[in-house]
């Protein structure tokens, strides 16, 4: 796919910008630990002790050395530091530090990703359908995010490329563009060992060694990391702690130089993850719609047909009954060979990949002790291939420019199976003669499977202009064609058997068993061809100061809903097109010691691909589709400070405002509390579901010297949200409710940083706070919840 040409581009891009954010200011020395630039900057590391404040970091977001602060993208970075000292090693945990970015997660393959609003809002994954925010590990793009949700291990920076990316990254990004590069193999021996214990059980490994293995031509790194904690949530009918979990991260890489101007680098990896999740704990219940009209067989009104007592409704005991199986199990691995060829007037980049993903889960559909549904699952095994070269000219012209080819193939295997239990009977069809609805139900299992194929192909070429020293164009193109074709089956496959029914007694078991899982085979396929560019204009107003403008159209092709759809879903989804005005400016004062980044951006979606998540009526099953929703529109503003207060002291203020909303979705879905009067509902003018208004993030970095080679060091941050809905209707019962996190770490350095001892506290207030709230059509609402107050202590050593 175009994505893949983006993950390629954007992994350069995104090193590049990763670098020039870290740079401001900050001195990249390890004791420093915190160089994020949260909006267009770099943040000051002034807590290094020899910082030299006024210098530079180059970076080649563009495929060419520039100084960071004069390319004109807008974009945050974390760097390798800033993840130590926050112990940060997952996605999730990176929007802790950048505001216009938001993770949350039903399970690691239901993960929702969004940039400014956009990307992809609160639904399950469908196989069809990519997201709008393109994640990339070493210039390789991942085709599911579900691959992105392991550990990160041995990183060297992390970049948020925020608005429409399609000219170098490619068209599955248009809401922006995470980039993540690991540490490359180096010829001198280097490396660390990390080990932490924390409570929860929480233990971890982590380290890296690299060197050359034969002098001057190659060098291989190593790298490894090993993470278990224990369950917050006590499951009293099986007696175990759930939402544990068990991690595996390994790289191993070799970097070859035959020539000067020639290296190759060959990785690989694999990762594994086994985990006792995902449960939603009871949040509460509603008994009637917003009229004032009873909710037909709701909550309440199963439970006591059982005379079953449900947990009470304080999510925050982190207490479940839930009594069947459930885990969100997964492996990958993948392969990729990176070759830069250097013949003088440009250099000739290839970049090959190969990977898979697995996905092994198993759910309890119901949360609750009864025996309604035996499973509800959807297991994956995706594949996928990538090819991209590009060519960029080298050295400083009057026009600068990268060309390239991309291809990109994937297929998603799906196999999903619902089953029935003994209890489905009376919860579902309590009208219904019980014998009937009994042999239909008791036991009844629909098996799925279906195969979402991509082949993409594009071209694509950007440039620079100098028109002057102070004035500069930049202009992309990217064409991309697309084929997706697959089909979905789903079969009944077990049950009691119908023999010695009456003939409606067969009548009615045979009418259940359609209404729950009917016999379904179909295929489906789309074509698409589009364009994406941009167009800016930027001005050096002086020495520090950068001002731009930014126009970008980003289109993603159309999607195929490969799964049991409701009656007038069509199987194929239309293709969005994005249009995207953006002004920024960075700049820095006083010798480079504060820095200033702002941008605000208006980006409007037509056709914007969204997935819908519904309740069967009268079942406990979930179906999943694509759908268009005619204009959605995000606007707002960014901004981002960090002050090298002294050469030890530094702090750093980011802040978002995000006003997404649906310009025109007149037959949306109606939330619960209004489905009795009509299934759909207008949600124009509405916000878009999983979207913060406001969101801030803030920290503080500090070292001081004890004697000899020894240091102090303490790192404290604190990030807020303001409220966002987790269901696309917008239901009030999924309104998440604002919510802040600080952490904080406090340590000692010896020998001059070969040894570091540390103590530290994630949510240190111990907010309560949920990730995501959902609510059935029985009215049962259920939670999904944030991490409780953890702490710990980590000693790590470098060679």
């Amino acid at each position: 796919m175009n994505s893949r040409h983006f993950v390629r581009l954007a992994a350069l891009s995104s090193a590049a910008t990763l670098a020039l954010l870290a740079q401001p200011a900050l001195a990249q020395t390890a004791s420093a630990g915190t160089q994020l630039a949260s909006l267009d900057t770099a943040a000051p590391d002034t807590a290094a002790p020899d910082a030299d404040v006024g210098s530079d970091v180059v970076v080649n977001a563009r495929r060419r050395t520039e100084r960071a602060q004069d390319v004109p993208i807008a974009l945050s970075v974390v760097s390798d530091e800033k993840l130590r000292v926050r112990g940060d090693y997952t996605l999730g945990a990176i929007q802790q530090s950048v505001p216009s970015l938001q993770v949350f997660s039903f399970n690691p393959r239901n993960t929702n990703v969004n940039i400014r609003g956009l990307g992809s809002n609160v639904a399950l994954t469908n196989d069809g359908l990519e997201n709008g925010v393109g994640i990339y590990i070493d210039q390789v793009y991942y085709g599911r995010l579900g691959q992105s949700q392991f550990e990160l291990v041995d990183l060297d920076r992390i970049e948020v490329l925020r608005g429409p990316q399609g000219t170098l990254f490619g068209k599955n990004t248009t809401a922006g563009a995470i980039n993540i590069s690991s540490k490359a193999p180096s010829f001198a021996l280097e490396g660390f060992g990390e080990a932490t214990l924390g409570d929860y059980g929480f233990h971890q490994v982590r380290g890296s060694i690299s060197g050359g293995v034969i002098d001057g031509l190659v060098a291989a790194r190593l790298s490894i990391s090993d993470t278990h904690r224990d369950g917050f949530i006590d499951d009293i009918t099986t007696h175990r702690k759930v939402h544990d979990f068990d991690n595996f991260s390994a790289r191993g890489q070799v970097l070859i130089t035959p020539a000067s101007n020639l290296t190759v680098r060959l990785i690989g990896d694999y990762g594994k993850q086994k985990q006792n999740c995902c449960i939603g704990v009871l949040a509460g219940a509603i008994t009637t719609y917003d009229n004032g009209a009873t909710i037909a067989n709701n909550f309440n009104i199963r439970v006591g047909r059982f005379g079953y007592t449900p947990l009470p409704f304080t999510p925050f005991a982190r207490v479940t009954d839930a009594d069947g199986h459930f885990q969100a199990n997964m492996d990958t691995w993948g392969v990729s060979g990176q070759v830069d060829w250097d013949v003088g007037p440009l250099t000739v980049t290839s970049v090959t990949a190969g990977r898979q993903w697995n996905w092994f889960p198993a759910n309890d559909a119901d949360s609750i002790a009864l025996p309604e549904m035996l499973k509800s699952q959807q297991q994956n095994r995706q594949r996928q291939f990538s090819q991209e070269i590009r060519l960029a000219s080298n050295g400083s012209h009057a026009i600068d420019y990268v060309v390239g080819a991309y291809y990109f193939y994937q297929v998603v295997r799906g196999y999903g199976a619902s089953q029935y239990g003994p209890a489905a009977a009376n919860w579902l069809f309590p009208l219904q003669d019980q014998v009937a609805a009994n042999a239909a139900t008791n036991g009844f299992e629909a098996d799925s499977t279906s195969n979402p194929t991509t082949h993409s192909y594009a071209l694509f070429g950007q440039t620079v202009w100098h028109i002057s020293d102070a004035l500069s164009l930049t202009t992309g193109l990217r064409y991309t064609h697309e084929k997706k074709a697959g089909s979905f089956v789903q079969t009944q496959v077990a049950g009691l058997p119908l023999t010695g029914l009456t003939a409606d007694q067969l009548k009615a078991a045979v009418a259940i068993r359609t209404q729950l899982n009917p016999n379904v085979s179909y295929s489906a396929e789309t074509k698409d061809d589009s364009l994406s560019g941009l167009a800016t204009i930027a001005w050096k107003a002086g020495r520090d100061v950068l001002v731009y403008a930014t126009y970008a159209r980003g289109n993603k092709s159309g999607g195929l809903n490969l799964s049991n759809l409701p009656n007038g879903i069509s199987a194929v989804v239309a293709p969005e097109k994005v249009d995207n005005y953006e002004i920024g400016v960075k700049s820095q004062l006083f010798n480079r010691a504060v820095t200033l980044n702002g941008a605000l951006f208006w980006t409007d979606v037509a056709n914007y691909q969204t997935a819908i998540t519904e309740q069967i009526p009268t079942t406990t099953n979930f179906r999943n589709y694509i759908t268009n929703i005619p204009l959605a529109r995000s606007r707002g503003v960014e901004g981002d400070a960090a002050w090298a207060v002294t050469s030890r002291i530094s702090v750093n203020l980011s802040g978002a405002y995000t006003d997404a909303y649906y310009v025109s979705y007149p037959k949306g879905p109606a939330p619960v509390e209004t489905s009795n009067i009509s299934a759909s509902t207008d949600l124009s003018g509405k916000p878009l579901a999983g979207v913060p208004k406001w969101a801030f993030t803030g920290g503080v970095d500090t070292s001081q010297p004890l004697g000899g080679r020894t240091e102090l060091y303490g790192h404290a941050d604190y990030s807020w949200r303001s409220s966002f809905y987790t269901a696309v209707s917008d239901s009030r019962f999924t309104l998440v409710p604002s919510y802040g996190i600080g952490n904080a770490r406090l340590g000692v350095r010896l020998d001059d940083g070969r040894y570091d001892l540390s103590v530290w506290a994630k949510n240190i207030f111990d907010k309560h706070y949920f990730q995501t709230l959902s609510i059935a059509a029985t009215g049962l609402i259920t939670a999904n919840l944030g991490d409780p107050r953890t702490f710990g202590a980590t000693f790590r050593a470098r060679i």
